[in-house]
């Protein structure tokens, strides 16, 4: 299974950015699709994930500013960030599971999403 990411970049605060991760491969089913971020120096945490009806969860920092969604036609995930702050500048990492109990769970190579002016 192959976790493509791509739309990270640099950008100034108060911009906007959408991230998209694509699954290919040997997957049959998908039940999550989440996004997660790690900044230097700190662990990896959950920015925000959507699981199969649609239900969302998000980080409380980014609660108003990010939206989760995605295309199952497409095994394709999606994370519209907008009204950035340079505390969201991290790496941001796709995940994929199969089932409600993550008995296979896929991580993308990760993303750079730097908020500066």
């Amino acid at each position: 299974v192959q976790l493509v990411e791509a739309g990270g970049g640099l950008v100034q605060p108060g911009g906007s950015l959408r991230l998209s991760c694509a699954a290919s491969g040997s997957i049959f089913s998908i039940y999550g699709m989440g996004w997660y971020r790690q900044a230097p120096g700190k662990q990896r945490e959950l920015v925000a994930i959507i699981v199969r009806g649609g239900s969302t969860n998000y980080a409380d920092s980014v609660k108003g500013r990010f939206t989760i969604s995605r295309d199952n036609a497409k095994n394709t995930v999606y994370l519209q960030m907008n009204s950035l702050k340079p505390e969201d500048t991290a790496v941001y990492f796709c995940n994929v599971w199969t089932d409600s109990m993550k008995t296979y769970d896929y991580w993308g190579q990760g993303t750079q999403v730097t908020v500066s002016s």
